[in-house]
């Protein structure tokens, strides 16, 4: 495998931390955004060969000095994990625009504003490789997390888009869909709206019952998504999407199955309005 330099975005945790780890121990240089100085020296002490920078992915109009910087210092990225984000959860009528607005500045502003950074170094040098983190959430949906799926969806979207604009150039790009994993995304790097209407408790209350009980237990293994990833960068013909997980698996192809039924049932009614 020859050996690449990584830029991964929210290096400190979950799959960015998984990631940054795998690559690092496979001898790539890496270098992984913090946001606080007490992030750093955690990742500075739990993996000291990973390059560590601050950078808020929401400080937009930062992350180009921040990029440029670091090709000056460690030299030209191949590869990019865009991985920062965090989930919401809460039921639509009751979430404030407030906190659909930072879900989408940081999963999709945020990571569209680090892609743009790299997309004219990897278009000039006609090579390169993004990887943006979505979810099985950008793929189907499920009640209490329409800020979190709308995020998702929306950057599972121009992530395809980016594929097809950057593909003349020799840039890959694949939007990572994982289902349930063992990371910190249903416990302290979720942000839960409180409860206000009643009517909804016998809907919601049980789905983030279960979410809470599940934290810690889900099937899914960051290190073997790690180990996926690092494969994936090795693909001369990547995929635009790949799913990672049996439950992102069996739910995205109930998804499609319901899709399909729907399309026939309604195909008369779509073939109508053509004039």
């Amino acid at each position: 495998m020859p050996k690449r330099s990584f830029f991964v975005t929210g290096a400190n945790s979950g799959f960015g931390f998984a990631i940054a780890a795998a690559a690092s121990k496979a001898g790539h240089t890496v270098i992984g955004t913090v946001r606080s100085e007490a992030s750093r020296a955690s990742l500075s002490e739990r993996l000291p060969d990973v390059r560590s920078v601050l950078c808020d992915v929401t400080a937009f109009d930062r992350i180009a000095v921040v990029v440029e910087q670091v090709e000056k210092d460690h030299g030209p990225v191949d590869v990019l994990i865009n991985n920062a984000g965090y989930g919401h959860e809460g039921v639509l009528e009751e979430s404030p625009l407030e906190e659909m607005r930072r879900q989408f500045d940081v999963n999709v502003f945020g990571a569209v504003a680090v892609a743009k950074a790299f997309l004219p170094r990897f278009r000039q040098r006609r090579r390169g490789f993004i990887v943006n983190v979505t979810s099985m959430g950008g793929m189907i949906t499920m009640p209490g997390i329409a800020y979190y799926c709308g995020s998702k969806f929306a950057l599972q979207g121009i992530s395809e888009v980016m594929r097809s604009e950057m593909a003349p150039f020799g840039v890959h790009v694949t939007a990572l869909c994982p289902g349930s994993f063992r990371t910190d995304w249903a416990g302290r790097s979720m942000v839960r709206t409180d409860r206000s209407i009643p009517d909804y408790d016998a809907l919601f209350d049980p789905i983030r019952h279960a979410r809470q009980e599940r934290s810690g237990r889900q099937p899914g293994d960051p290190d073997k998504l790690a180990a996926a990833v690092l494969d994936l960068i090795e693909s001369n013909n990547p995929p635009p999407q790949l799913l990672l997980g049996s439950d992102a698996l069996k739910l995205v192809l109930q998804r499609i199955e319901r899709l399909q039924q729907e399309i026939d049932a309604w195909k008369a009614v779509t073939l109508s309005t053509d004039g």
